[in-house]
């Protein structure tokens, strides 16, 4: 009696035992739950590329590598990874581009440098944020689709006592427990969604905010280099 009762209220018993509504709640979040780790996992493993590329490319710029040469090397192998020389790179030939028209103004010049530069940021700025506005979507509906699911099991126990002429716990416990299945599997699905989108997005902003001195310092660098050569 109490091993039928076990088998009862067991996991898969109350999945399999659940509403249709119930089951789909729970299909949706399992799959939203999947998609967001693979999500986390390729986030992750971008981030720690990004990162580990920015410091490689800084350590070739600030070693005193003449910029044309260094300009040719990433034109010859590009790292694709590497947000900062995608910058550089866009920097520089608006740059070299500039400076072959000639009689143009330097603080032109300079001026459609840091647009590039701008556009290029931008366009890193998109490729680290891929992926986080599904997490935060995930991480901020899951205990809700979750909580729905929840409320509609209860409901149908509910419902169910209607047709018993006499309630007990063991007829309704087995239609609740089902029924906060759905909201546990929702909070399994939203907590490492939300972990990951703060994490990332917090990676995300010090890189941006990395390549924009970096943009700085190119620039000011740039600006000595064309009011010399103007001198």
């Amino acid at each position: 009696m109490e091993a039928n009762a076990a088998d009862h209220m067991s996991m898969w018993s109350l999945i399999s035992n659940a509403s249709l509504l119930v089951q789909l709640v729970m299909l949706s979040l399992v799959a939203a739950s999947v998609i967001s780790w693979v999500m986390i996992f390729q986030r992750s493993t971008a981030m720690r590329a990004a990162k580990k590329a920015l410091e490689n490319f800084e350590d070739r710029f600030w070693s005193g590598i003449d910029l044309s040469k260094l300009y040719r090397q990433a034109g010859s192998s590009p790292d694709p990874d590497s947000g900062v020389e995608q910058i550089f790179r866009a920097g520089f030939k608006e740059f070299s581009r500039m400076r072959q028209q000639p009689g143009v103004d330097p603080d032109a010049v300079m001026d459609a440098v840091q647009r590039a530069m701008r556009v290029a940021i931008s366009r890193e700025e998109e490729k680290l944020e891929q992926a986080l506005p599904f997490l935060a979507t995930v991480g901020s509906t899951s205990p809700y689709v979750g909580l729905f699911g929840t409320v509609w099991g209860i409901m149908n126990s509910f419902r169910g006592l209607a047709q018993v002429q006499q309630a007990t716990l063991a007829t309704v416990a087995p239609g609740i427990a089902e029924a906060l299945i759905a909201t546990a599997i929702g909070l399994f699905a939203a907590i490492p969604a939300v972990i990951a989108y703060n994490r990332f997005s917090a990676r995300a902003e010090n890189l941006i905010g990395r390549y924009y001195t970096f943009a700085d310092e190119f620039s000011s660098i740039l600006h000595r280099k064309v009011h010399t050569k103007d001198d």
